[in-house]
């Protein structure tokens, strides 16, 4: 080489790595992730490279960096959420693009409080050019209403036509914004240009999904598990969630596929391979299915257009009109005669259809309904519908406005943030009185607020009031009473709770019990005795009636009221209505033929449950745990989880009970919540016990003890044995340490459970009872892993039965191949209809075919 060019080739070198370095390397297609506020940016929990974002900002001199102050235990990752870019003045962040390109941005919002900065002061106003993406949005009264430690929001930008996209944040007057972390992502085309807009002439009835602009309001694996973003598909880093917390509908059946993705034309962006193995189908009685639709219900803003899209995937049948079903959005038709195999000619092969909606604002609400029905006037051969997956995206407005309202929290979520904030304040009246054991008791300063309220309403002379009822789901069982309805408690309940459950007189109690006959009770709790009544002429239903002396009493029937009049899920009781009169206070539920667990485990040592069948009635009884705590708007901790909590109606779907001990959980700032111990010896929590420190993970340990209850058909407690043996849930850790659990296994059970499914459910079942909480798994680790093992179980039988009966359980994955799914519907239910038992307790469902 000549010695005179060194130089040049040295200059060059420098010349080219200086040029790279002004050009940010966001440029192109390579995703971009920022940890803002961090100098060095760091790897995430799944070791996924994050960078500071110094390099990008725009006016830099109008921001700080700053680190938060608390650490919640829900975070996935410290990075990037524990450092923020803190905004004092309109500031910006510039990035390269392709101007051909669509783009994915995320903002990551972690709303703690951050030195010298008081996170509840902070609003802000998001704009990309003249895109408005949030305007006063307020991070903490966002998490606060949705119970969430940290939010994502997402949006798909189209092309800007320009090489740059500038992404700005300017705090509202007297406050300041915030970001903890920025994802910058290129999306390939996956949108038509003509959508289908539900309820306008086809002339006009069209979206352009190319040229729109959106947020992700929701992404649902329909019938599946989470999928983290790492195994998404297309490098888009996107989260696909459960399905069944938005579920308002008929009892389903999810399903996998053991099939080979064939994506042909379809880009395999558009959603990844596990979304298209996994479905959600109606059941196998089409007597049923004809007079029955599955819904999805959620929560959006006013005054937008959402596009919606469906993912479907055939993998059981392969003939036209087989499958035949109606698609309808808000009760107006999108498509009248959706034949999966039609559209895509064949097993594996998935497809995706996109239709919207326009969401006014007509009755003060903004929900979206996206209902499934199947077409009988085109006579399939098989009455059902199918689902695989499932998008909703909001389309941003005639004014290039994408922001929404911040959400309000809930009347009982505002209760407790008053008696949050009043059990901080000395000065505060009911902070002086509730103060248990040294520390402020979460909550009860509104249940002593609501006491001093029912005092006063009770004393002479005053009007009791009156309010009137709907029934749940409004159903025709439940139709409105004929006598008297003053409702004496009415005063004390929030408006939602009164209006979301019947009251009843109690002369229509004493007729429904024939005047509380003592032939009529079919058990006795801690709130008092429960009778079986009748309502309305035929409905069969529970009466749990209070017991003046009973240790429990207005706070538990209050707590019980609230809970169950804003919950609805599958594996949830559901209250019909309550009454207040006098000295009287009753619950009404609908009535509960197969009664509890327990009973069907070890009393009399009569076992009735295989193996397989009590997996089923756990990953139910999973299913509404997982939903209270992460499911509704905040979470929930039932604090009394056993086995005499977790009811079986006549078609055995398992449904967790009693939440008059239920607790809401901690806020943001908070780990738990600091309360007086109640529970059930034998399942309560030791670090609970220790700390009065309530969590989550508190019901998980008792959850913990309903496993190994399950599997060795014993109760928690029985003094009756040895010393080291009378708690079950020490047994077990000694047994554990020994190597000795099978020793442990109900004898029916020995040799009936397959080997990998006996050491992923003991594993799990042990790490529940761990120590300490933070060492246990959460409800969903635990759904997953029951779910797992049935999986395991059922690979050679093919298909799960419920206790006594050829019915599925309801919403349990389970492989069913083509010969499977059709003679489920070739073939109706056949329920057990044995006698009622004696000690059948309650549901507290109306219909469980309504919902």
């Amino acid at each position: 080489m000549n010695p005179g060019l060194i130089p040049l080739i040295v200059y060059l070198s420098l010349l080219f790595n200086t040029l790279s370095e002004a050009q940010p390397s966001s440029a192109g297609p390579r995703p971009l992730a920022l940890n803002c506020g961090s100098k060095d940016g760091g790897h995430d929990a799944d070791n996924r490279k994050w960078e500071s974002d110094d390099k990008y900002l725009v006016a830099a001199d109008k921001s700080v960096s700053s680190t938060a102050l608390t650490h919640e235990a829900s975070l996935c990752s410290d990075v990037p959420y524990m450092t923020a870019r803190i905004f004092k003045g309109e500031t910006s962040y510039k990035f390269n693009v392709n101007s051909t390109s669509r783009y994915i941005i995320r903002l990551h919002f972690y709303p703690s409080n951050y030195p010298d900065y008081n996170i509840s002061d902070s609003y802000s106003v998001v704009t990309t050019g003249t895109m408005t993406l949030l305007r006063n949005f307020s991070a903490f009264i966002t998490a606060e209403a949705l119970s969430q430690a940290y939010l994502i929001r997402e949006y798909s930008l189209a092309a800007f036509n320009s090489d740059s996209i500038t992404l700005t944040f300017k705090p509202a007057d007297k406050s300041f914004a915030f970001v903890n972390g920025i994802e910058l992502i290129t999306e390939p085309e996956l949108f038509d240009d003509k959508a289908g807009l539900v309820g306008v002439a086809d002339t006009a009835g069209t979206i352009d999904g190319v040229s729109s602009n959106m947020q992700t309001m929701f992404r649902l694996n329909v019938g599946g598990q989470y999928i983290h973003p790492k195994n998404d598909s297309g490098g888009l880093m996107r989260s696909w969630y459960d399905d069944m917390p938005y579920m308002f509908g008929a009892g389903t059946i999810s399903h996998v596929g053991n099939v080979t993705i064939d994506y042909k034309g379809l880009p395999e962006a558009t959603a990844p391979a596990d979304v298209y193995r996994t479905a959600r189908s109606q059941g196998p009685d089409p007597n049923i299915n004809k007079h029955s639709n599955v819904t999805w219900v959620f929560q959006v803003d006013a005054n937008f257009t959402y596009l919606v899209r469906f993912h479907f995937c055939e993998y059981h049948l392969e003939k036209i009109n087989q499958r035949v079903f109606k698609i309808l959005l808000n009760n107006e038709t999108a498509f009248n005669s959706a034949d999966i195999i039609a559209w895509t000619g064949g097993k594996g092969i998935p497809t995706r259809k996109d239709y919207a909606v326009y969401i006014g604002n007509k009755r003060g609400d903004a929900e979206l309904w996206v209902t499934l029905h199947t077409n009988i006037d085109l006579q399939p051969e098989f009455y059902d519908i199918l689902l695989n997956g499932l998008e909703v995206f909001k389309l941003s407005d005639a004014r290039s406005n994408l922001a929404g309202q911040n959400p309000v929290p809930s009347e009982m979520m505002q209760k407790q943030l008053i008696a949050n904030r009043e059990a901080h304040d000395p000065n505060s009246i009911c902070s002086k009185q509730v103060i248990v054991g040294g520390a402020a008791t979460v909550g009860v300063a509104a249940i002593v607020l609501l006491i001093m309220i029912r005092k006063k309403r009770r004393a002479p002379g005053s009007d009791p009031g009156s309010t009137s009822w709907l029934p749940v789901y409004g159903t025709s069982t439940a139709s409105k009473s004929t006598t008297s309805r003053k409702s004496h408690g009415s005063n004390s309940l929030s408006k939602d709770a009164v209006c979301n459950c019947r009251y009843f007189s109690l002369l229509e109690i004493k007729r429904a019990t024939n005047n509380f006959d003592e032939s009529k009770v079919i058990g006795v709790g801690g709130f008092g005795k429960v009778y079986k009544g009748v309502v309305d002429g035929n409905m069969m239903v529970a009466v749990k009636r209070s017991n003046p002396s009973s240790e429990q009493g207005v706070n538990e029937f209050m707590t019980e009221i609230e809970m169950l009049s804003k919950l609805r899920h599958r594996h949830l009781v559901s209250l019909i209505g309550f009454c207040e009169e006098g000295d009287e206070m009753v619950l009404v539920y609908d009535y509960m033929g197969k009664g509890t667990l327990r009973q069907h485990l070890y009393r009399g040592n009569k076992i009735t449950l295989s193996w397989i069948q009590r997996l089923e009635l756990l990953i139910g009884a999973a299913k509404g745990l997982h939903y209270l705590h992460t499911g509704a708007k905040y979470t929930i901790i039932h604090r009394d989880v056993k086995t005499t909590n977790i009811l079986c109606d006549d078609s055995w779907v398992a449904k967790v009970s009693d939440f008059g001990l239920s607790k809401t959980g901690p806020n943001m700032h908070q780990n738990h919540v600091s309360t007086v111990v109640k529970g059930s010896f034998g399942y309560l929590d030791p670090e609970y016990f220790r700390r009065q420190q309530l969590t989550e993970k508190s019901d998980v340990y008792s959850f913990g003890v309903v496993l190994f209850e399950v599997l060795c058909a014993r109760p928690a407690l029985n003094p009756s044995l040895p010393k080291e043996q009378v708690s079950l849930a020490d047994y077990a850790l000694q047994s554990a340490r020994k190597g000795t659990l099978e020793e442990m296994v109900d004898p029916h059970l020995k040799g009936k459970i397959k080997a990998e499914a006996f050491n992923n459910f003991t594993d799990c079942s042990i790490r529940c009872l761990s120590d300490h909480g933070m060492e246990r798994p959460s409800m969903g680790d635990v759904l997953w892993t029951l779910e797992s093992c049935l999986r395991i179980e059922t690979k050679v039988e093919g298909t799960t039965n419920s206790p006594k009966s050829s019915s599925p359980s309801d919403m349990v994955e389970v492989p069913i191949d083509n010969s499977d799914m059709i003679a489920m519907h070739l073939n109706t239910l056949n329920l057990d209809n044995d006698d009622d038992d004696d000690d059948a307790i309650f549901s507290q469902i109306v219909n469980p075919q309504g919902r």
